[in-house]
């Protein structure tokens, strides 16, 4: 089905495509027409039928990425090959695709895969953060063969028609296996679209080079706050390194962004005013992914999470700047409307978790596993082996009851969508019937700690109290008289 679409950005078309689309006026038009085609497909269609609320937060962050991808043409710094992967892979197929794709198997009731994956491809890092979620370090060298790699990306292409990959570590760079590498990854599946988390430090003028030459990769690159923030987490002269980072890829032409991992001690600083003037003003970044700690990994500690009080602070604030401000920002978990609640255990449009042993997870935070997938191709299974796994079915029964498929005024408040971190009992509970093995030593001490289970069941009802009356009065409710409010504008905000 999306053979036309490939068809417009192949060959001497992609040229006339290049040249089009750098040029301001035709490019002014093209942005005018996506968003209105995206606004039209996803607030007045509304072919799911979700509330009206969550289908404004999709197209608002739709309608940033596009305002991103302006910016990048704007200061003349994309690379043609990077351009290429834009339009080819992430506009194309995923962005477009996707919608259709999901639309047409909604309207003849069929069930739509997965999205994407995310995989660890190794446990190695050249840093030694606090609170490490996969508690690398340089002395673990534990990694996936690079011919299991390959084969999970082609077939989670070849089964799902996902063309999306996240690469997450350990540090992704550092990945070799039979003297191949990240890039050859890329290299060798050029249909996807690769987000790689990193700590930036590889990412010197010839990787920076090679990056822009593969095209379909964008670094997204860990930062804690500004420059002490992040050397406390990471480590003195850190920050000054990621600077490096940023100027290499601003260089090359190779679009990138930053992951921002929120704790109780920096909570309304990445969110501040300041943070999101120095990343996308000044640096030039196109995208943030906040991430709320979650306490697994290396000296875990529930201290650390943000309070209930902050993550509402911060839903609101981040409102504020996706609205009004048109950045292209996601917060894990307050961002949860835009993708109609968890999207764990392969749920339809979904994912899940392989790391560098194999095991498959639910999702990155859910430190749990019944299978691992060196053993599932091993046994003649594949990907929809682990897919339809007692484990993970369950999680997605929750899911649809929750929230995913109820009629627009019962969807369950997708504020607090995570089941690990929001409804730990029930996390709890299913690790439990089903038998999940922990993936580490912290993973087990948490799974037992009392202390810890009760800890994290009065945060997610907490939050739960904190964000309800938002939830219902913004999103729910749709027989209440509602006061008139302005219509999302459908235009380019600043930014």
């Amino acid at each position: 089905m999306f053979a036309p679409r490939e068809a417009l950005f192949s060959g001497p078309l992609t040229v006339l495509a290049e040249l089009a689309i750098r040029n301001k006026t035709i490019r002014q038009v093209f942005l005018k027409r996506a968003r209105r085609k995206l606004y039209d497909e996803v607030v007045i269609k509304n072919v799911t039928r979700r509330p009206e609320r969550v289908q404004e937060d999709k197209y608002l962050m739709m309608r940033n990425m596009l305002n991103s991808i302006d910016r990048l043409f704007q200061e003349n710094r994309i690379s043609s090959q990077s351009l290429n992967g834009l339009l080819k892979i992430l506009i194309a197929e995923i962005l477009l695709g996707d919608i259709d794709h999901r639309k047409k198997a909604y309207q003849q009731n069929e069930v739509a895969y997965p999205g994407f994956l995310t995989i660890s491809p190794t446990k190695a890092c050249n840093l030694y953060c606090k609170g490490c979620y996969a508690a690398s370090s340089s002395a673990d060298q534990v990694k996936l063969d690079y011919e299991i790699f390959s084969r999970i990306i082609d077939e989670k292409t070849r089964l799902w028609n996902s063309h999306f990959t996240v690469i997450s570590g350990g540090e992704p760079f550092l990945y070799r296996d039979k003297g191949k590498n990240l890039l050859d990854i890329a290299r060798e599946h050029s249909d996807n679209f690769f987000l790689v988390y990193t700590n930036g430090i590889l990412i010197d003028r010839a990787l920076a080079s090679s990056l822009a030459e593969v095209g379909n990769i964008t670094p997204a690159i860990s930062v804690e706050g500004l420059e002490a923030e992040t050397d406390f987490r990471r480590g003195k002269g850190v920050h000054r390194r990621i600077l490096q980072a940023f100027g290499n890829l601003r260089n090359f032409g190779v679009p990138f962004g930053i992951s921002v991992t929120a704790t109780r001690d920096n909570a309304e600083l990445v969110v501040s005013k300041e943070f999101m003037d120095f990343y996308f003003r000044q640096q030039g970044v196109l995208y943030a992914w906040i991430f709320q700690y979650m306490p697994i990994g290396r000296k875990y500690s529930v201290d650390l999470m943000i309070t209930p009080e902050q993550r509402l602070f911060m839903l609101q604030r981040e409102q504020h700047l996706i609205r009004e401000q048109g950045l292209f920002i996601a917060d894990f978990w307050n961002s949860g409307p835009v993708s109609n609640g968890c999207i764990s255990a392969g749920r339809e449009g979904g994912y899940f978790y392989i790391d560098w042993k194999g095991d498959v997870m639910p999702c990155v935070f859910f430190p749990y596993t019944v299978n691992n997938i060196v053993q599932i191709y091993r046994q003649g299974g594949d990907l929809n082996t682990v897919l339809n796994s007692p484990f993970f079915e369950s999680i997605r029964r929750w899911q649809r009851s929750y929230s995913y498929m109820k009629p627009a005024h019962q969807v369950g408040n997708q504020i607090v969508p995570c089941p690990i971190r929001d409804h730990y009992r029930l996390a709890h509970k299913v690790i439990k019937k089903y038998g999940a093995r922990p993936s580490d030593e912290a993973a087990e001490e948490a799974i037992k700690d009392e202390g810890y289970c009760q800890a994290m069941i009065c945060y997610g009802q907490r939050v739960n109290q904190l964000t309800g009356d938002f939830w219902a009065q913004n999103y729910i409710n749709p027989e209440r008289p509602q006061p008139i409010r302005k219509k999302v504008s459908m235009g380019r905000a600043a930014v």
